[in-house]
């Protein structure tokens, strides 16, 4: 049977490390399936865009487990009270193509986009880096403001964002968490004067200017989170044309990133090769990078194998009869037949834990 993951599940398994620990050893997950880059099958997602959204698949598999993801991005759902995104994430054996796992994926994803920002700025930013300046703070704000804290000792974060209750919420989330100074600043540029780290993740589906080359100063890594599919920007295109970029997966970002506004031969590095050691990621301490994130499938993949094995061993999540079980596997007619069937794949899922 499928292990099945909903939003209590997932609640349950960060509650039980701490949400900063969590994303530390998702970040794990993350670095280790990157070195093993050459291993996995990959490809940019599958996006269809619509006047008011996108919906996308997010595929990847190694020689033994296959994952996706399926996501939305709506930025006026907020507008019905929805998310912006939503999304769901599936795990199957190679070998037989059997779903082991499904999984609920918004907070999930959520929890990965932060882990990896943290992951990227770790070979990136100045070792010294102590404070972020964070422009969007929306439902991925909070996230990218512990993962920094956890994984880069970030003690400082000043926030900005166009609606007011959106920083009033991250300021009052933040308000409990140890060793973390939140200031509100009035506007982007005062946000990010002085800051070591810029991380921009805003949401309207537009080509944005949220920063601009006068605000950039030497040694400040980037984090360009929000610009994530065509017609979508964050950065001037002048601040990327004199960074060293970093990407995922370059034949994506290409599309779907800040560098969309370049040629197709501007020079990129992708992640992989700076955790592997091949390449430099930053090369001195006045240079600015860029991390160009898009989010990638790879990372969705690690965060299920992670999932899958977190839930085995808290013997978290629910046995559900996904797929049917007959005992002649030539014989699927029987369960419209009337007739009994192996429950193998019942309607009545058990609950591994309460």
């Amino acid at each position: 049977m499928t292990r099945y993951i909903d939003v209590n599940d997932i609640q349950r398994l960060v509650a039980a490390t701490g949400a900063e620990t969590f994303m530390s050893e998702l970040a794990r997950y993350i670095r280790a399936d990157y070195l093993r880059w050459d291993e996995f099958d990959k490809s940019a997602r599958v996006a269809n865009h619509f006047p008011d959204g996108v919906i996308e698949l997010m595929p990847a598999a190694d020689r033994q487990l296959y994952g996706f993801k399926y996501v939305n991005g709506h930025p006026k759902n907020t507008q019905r009270n929805m998310l912006t995104v939503m999304a769901f994430g599936v795990l199957a054996e190679v070998e037989t193509g059997y779903p082991v796992l499904l999984s609920e994926f918004t907070i999930t994803t959520a929890l990965r986009t932060a882990a990896t920002s943290a992951l990227a700025a770790s070979v990136l930013a100045r070792p010294d880096s102590r404070s972020m300046a964070l422009i969007g703070n929306g439902a991925q704000s909070e996230f990218q403001a512990l993962a920094f804290k956890a994984m880069l000792g970030i003690r400082e974060i000043r926030v900005f964002d166009i609606d007011p209750a959106a920083t009033e919420k991250f300021v009052r989330n933040m308000a409990q968490v140890e060793g973390l100074s939140v200031i509100r600043a009035a506007s982007v540029r005062e946000a990010v004067r002085g800051a070591d780290i810029v991380t921009t993740v805003t949401a309207d589906k537009n080509y944005a200017t949220i920063l601009t080359p006068d605000m950039i100063e030497p040694g400040m890594h980037i984090n360009g989170v929000g610009g994530d599919c065509p017609g979508k920007t964050e950065l001037h295109a002048d601040i990327l044309r004199a960074a060293r970029v970093i990407v995922e997966f370059e034949p994506q970002t290409r599309v779907e990133g800040d560098i969309q506004q370049l040629p197709a031969d501007f020079p990129v590095v992708e992640l992989w090769r700076v955790l592997a050691g091949q390449v430099a990621g930053r090369e001195s301490s006045a240079q600015v990078t860029v991390f160009d994130s898009v989010g990638f499938a790879l990372e969705d993949f690690s965060a299920l194998r992670y999932l899958r094995e977190v839930a085995e061993a808290a013997d978290v999540g629910t046995r559900i009869g996904l797929i049917p079980a007959p005992r002649d596997p030539k014989d699927l007619y029987q369960f419209v037949a009337g007739r009994p069937a192996r429950a193998a794949a019942s309607a009545d899922a058990s609950r591994v834990a309460a």
